[in-house]
């Protein structure tokens, strides 16, 4: 069967498309060159191209270079389905969407509107993110709606609105990576993750910068390193701790800055006193002489800046862990101008966005709070509700899907993701979803968790849809796309208006175009923290990107934050007192290496749109468990066998991969893929208290050869 043709819109030929990776939140631009099949052959060649733009500059990665193979996939979703009798059949979109109303208000008027749930992604467009939290809002009248962003940068975001004021990934500008002198990449591959933004910190090396890395793997990016810290997982927090103690020995705080823009710093120094960095040592796996020759090279260093990522984030206490860093940042005043900073690493395409517009628990557009009297009475009136309309704060998306485990949700609508494979403890949300009464999943293709819905809704993919993004930095980029959807695929948007009008909300979505929610979403988000107002789609396209807060159409905006002061009503920067804790779990017998998890060059998220892709998939075809050589042998793990890996959780199979790159005590897992392979069938569901980030970098497993688990239960 041929591949998916991408056909214009419009009579004319369509040789060239200027668009924009679908992936990760770098959002490189790139050109699509088509060209017509060779005679004898009905295959289109595609020819692709980085296209110049600010972020990228010009680059693309292996995954971009590939990622119009999933968009022409015959594995693509082309109608609704419909599963009835246990099989999907084909569906008329006016039936799916009839059945799709009827059974969310039979759900409502039995169990209430909270018995319905929303769960979205990090990759939807700006104007769906909107769109679904609106949707849930106004057209379910639910509280519960979340999305899979919680598991990428709620431990940062919670950080940088405690400490900051407000969250933005990077408070300062990628342009601003090679002005810096010294940079601290905590927990973040880049090389891998973001590749295209590699160059910036070779060329901070060329201008004499120290690059230091914090991770318990030599990656990539750690090969770059002048300090590479190879921490226990889960010990952050203690590292940042020990790293700010040295710095206060050093006589290395910037007493100035902390005088005139920061406050509690008095009972932080309280908390320094304390600090012993033989204990950090001794907790860290880090040698006092390297904490201390890293504390030094950041502190001396005129310019800084601090990147951090899943890395540390992704621990019961990676929001703390994170003001940690951001201590060391206030510490030495190293933000608020060129070169200096600190920045969140996004993982997801729109994870920045997403989670700025509404569709994450507790907020509305702009960053505004949903538990917020004024907040609410003003996104009412954008919306022409009376605010006692809008529902309360619910949820994280693992405690949703607890909620769908104990029939508190009853009914539940997943748009662009994939909760079955990228939730921990995943067999608990397997066992939730399949007896849930009725879930309904939007997607491109037939995913581990569409495999489980009642109804399932084909979406466009990237190269289809238009809208805005917003990249790592928080540039707004506008993607535009003139391509004919295949089939009977839809917008994501257009699904929500469509199902809005059946539910009896048509006026609330009058919406043609994704230019016009995004008009309405611009008038929402103003006076907000993340204030769209000032963009529009006409400057997005002569400008090419635009950084928020930008509250004035026609005023230029700044990538670089509180260069005067900082959104608190004091215009002061909150320094925090952390606790030097032990990981979430140690080793013990019964468990004796740490288990981490994080993402491999070729794929991405759950790998349901990478896997689609030939040239992508044939680079990792399997999952694989990745172990340090003395380490296997205690365990007879032969290379490239099929282990088993169990924790407290749960238990799966991967491939073993030798590595002497990785600590001996430790093991690294990719979370790419579902089912046997699935990591998250093993990893904790214990929650950060502040951000409900799940804790997926610090499980302890035991591990034993698929051969030898297979003869002891032979014996048995």
């Amino acid at each position: 069967m041929p591949p998916l043709v991408i056909e214009p819109t419009s009579s004319d030929k369509l040789n060239v498309i200027q668009t924009q990776c679908p992936f990760c939140s770098v959002q490189c631009k790139m050109q699509v060159t088509i060209t017509e099949p060779a005679k004898g052959s009905n295959r289109l060649s595609y020819t692709i191209e980085g296209a110049a733009n600010a972020a990228s500059e010009g680059r693309l990665c292996v995954k971009g270079m590939n990622a119009h193979q999933h968009a022409t996939s015959t594995e693509r979703l082309l109608h609704p389905l419909i599963k009835r009798g246990g099989k999907f059949v084909e569906a008329t979109w006016e039936e799916a969407l009839r059945t799709i109303r009827d059974r969310f208000q039979a759900t409502s008027q039995t169990y209430g509107p909270d018995a319905v749930g929303v769960y979205g992604g990090g990759s939807l467009t700006n104007e769906t993110a909107y769109l679904l939290g609106k949707f849930a809002r106004i057209a379910l009248g639910t509280k519960y709606i979340d999305y899979n962003g919680r598991f990428c940068m709620s431990a940062a975001a919670s950080a940088g609105t405690k400490v900051f004021g407000v969250d933005r990934g990077l408070t300062c500008r990628l342009a601003d990576i090679p002005l810096a002198k010294c940079i601290i990449l905590a927990g973040t591959n880049i090389a891998e993750c973001q590749p295209t933004l590699m160059p910036y910190f070779t060329k901070a090396k060329e201008n004499g910068a120290t690059i230091i890395v914090i991770d318990p793997r030599v990656t990539a990016t750690a090969a770059i390193a002048d300090i590479h810290l190879q921490v226990k997982p889960g010990t952050d927090a203690a590292l940042a701790n020990g790293l700010l103690k040295a710095i206060e020995e050093e006589g290395l705080l910037n007493e100035k800055f902390i005088g005139e823009k920061t406050s509690g710093f008095y009972e932080l120094k309280k908390n320094i006193s304390t600090i012993d960095i033989d204990q950090i040592a001794e907790l860290t796996g880090i040698s006092e002489a390297d904490i201390r020759k890293a504390a030094i090279a950041y502190g001396k260093a005129d310019t800084g800046i601090i990147f951090t990522a899943r890395g540390v984030e992704q621990q019961t206490d990676g929001h703390m862990a994170v003001r940690g860093f951001l201590n060391l940042v206030l510490a030495t005043g190293k933000i608020g101008k060129p070169g200096c900073g600190y920045g969140a690493v996004t993982g997801q395409g729109n994870g920045q966005g997403g989670r700025e517009h509404g569709q994450k628990s507790d907020q509305l557009p702009g960053y505004r709070s949903i538990e917020n009297e004024h907040d609410r009475a003003y996104v009412a009136k954008v919306w022409g509700i009376d605010p006692a309309m809008l529902p309360r704060k619910g949820v994280s998306a693992y405690e949703m899907m607890e909620l769908v485990h104990q029939d508190v949700i009853r009914s539940l609508f997943v748009m662009g993701s994939n909760p079955v494979v990228s939730n921990p403890n995943a067999t608990l949300v397997e066992e939730g979803l399949a007896k849930c009464e009725f879930l309904v999943v939007a997607d491109m293709f037939m995913s581990e968790t569409a495999r489980m819905a009642d109804v399932i809704l084909p979406v466009t993919s990237y190269i289809e849809n238009t809208g805005t993004l917003t990249n790592l930095e928080g540039r707004v980029l506008l993607r535009e796309s003139n391509v004919q959807a295949p089939g009977g695929t839809k917008n994501d948007w257009a699904i929500l208006c469509e199902l809005a009008a059946l539910l009896g909300h048509e006026s609330y979505f009058p919406f043609q175009n994704a230019e016009q929610i995004f008009e309405e979403l611009r008038v929402a988000s103003r006076g907000g923290l993340a204030d769209y107002y000032g963009i529009t789609y006409d400057r997005l396209r002569r400008e090419g990107g635009v950084y928020w807060p930008c509250p004035s159409p026609d005023k230029p905006s700044s990538g670089i934050m509180f260069q005067n002061f900082f959104p608190h009503p004091d215009g002061r920067a909150v320094f925090t007192v952390v606790e030097s804790r032990a990981p979430q779990e140690t080793p013990c017998e019964q468990y004796p290496l740490t288990m981490t998890n994080g993402r491999v060059l070729s794929h991405y998220l759950t790998g349901v749109q990478t896997r689609r892709s030939k040239t992508l998939a044939a680079r990792n075809m399997d999952n694989f468990i990745e172990i340090h050589p003395k380490t296997a042998k205690q365990y007879w793990i032969e290379e490239g066998e099929w282990v088993v890996v169990q924790s407290r959780r749960g238990s799966f199979t991967v491939r073993s991969r030798y590595s002497d790159q990785i600590r001996e005590d430790t093991v690294f897992v990719p979370m790419h893929w579902g089912g046997a392979q699935n990591v998250n069938r093993a990893t904790s569901p214990e929650l950060d208290p502040n951000c409900k980030m799940p804790g997926f970098k610090t499980s302890v497993v035991s591990i034993i050869p698929l051969r030898l688990q297979e003869e002891l239960s032979a014996t048995e």
